[in-house]
């Protein structure tokens, strides 16, 4: 029985990331984004459940990265691809107006692709090389909730940029470059018994990220992922 809890929890992701991807087509961003969220939480648990149920299967390992492609590739490219179609700005260009949201739709080419290069590298075992797909998503979506008339009210200067046409253009070819780099960044896998000497960095990223949710909400989320590529390479020279 215990060896299909973390199976099952992956399906929850799959299916909070399905219901956000029919929700931003509907145009509820922020419901949309929500549920991304919900999925990332999904998606942390089923390996700890597999970790600590030692249930470790190749079928999970390859369900985690179906459902991922759904809720950190797909939903996150088509929310981009909302934002940057009903941005204002857009009808400055209005010869290649249309034209201009169907790159968003690269995020989930290359995610599939991080995805698929993760599933046979055997250098990614205890950390990655290029960011994840959910941190990738969670900054994407993120400006779903700091963005345009629904933006949050601790958002402030992050409201302005992440309303800029040209900021969201920008991000694709970002998102795209680091989700395949060879940048390396580290898990959020626990080890040695949640000792502290062992996972040092990991409880000093959480508890940054903490304050930052507490102080900003949800804008503090683009902050928090900009801080975890910093830590990681911070982290890298440590190590030398």
């Amino acid at each position: 029985m215990k060896k299909h809890i973390p199976n099952t929890i992956t399906l929850f992701n799959l299916l909070s990331g399905s219901i956000a991807a029919i929700f931003a087509i509907e145009g509820q961003l922020q419901l949309a984004a929500a549920l991304v969220g919900l999925a990332a939480i999904f998606d942390f648990f089923d390996g700890f459940a597999a970790r600590l149920l030692h249930v470790k299967s190749e079928i999970g390992k390859e369900l985690d990265s179906l459902a991922d492609v759904i809720s950190f590739g797909l939903t996150p490219a088509l929310i981009l691809f909302c934002l940057i179609r009903n941005n204002p700005q857009l009808g400055q260009y209005s010869g290649i107006a249309w034209l201009l949201p169907y790159p968003a739709l690269l995020v989930a080419a290359f995610s599939a692709l991080r995805l698929a290069k993760f599933n046979i590298d055997t250098r990614q075992t205890d950390s990655f090389l290029g960011l994840p797909t959910p941190a990738n998503a969670l900054f994407i979506v993120s400006l779903a909730l700091i963005s345009g008339e629904g933006a949050l009210q601790d958002a402030g200067l992050l409201s302005v940029i992440a309303d800029n046409l040209w900021f969201q253009l920008a991000l694709i070819p970002v998102s795209c470059f680091l989700l395949t780099s060879e940048i390396p960044l580290f898990a959020m896998k626990f080890s040695s018994g949640f000792s502290f000497s062992a996972n040092r960095l990991r409880y000093i990223f959480l508890l940054i990220a903490l304050v930052a949710l507490i102080a900003f909400k949800w804008a503090a989320l683009p902050v928090i992922v900009i801080i975890y590529i910093l830590l990681s390479l911070f982290w890298k020279e440590e190590k030398k």
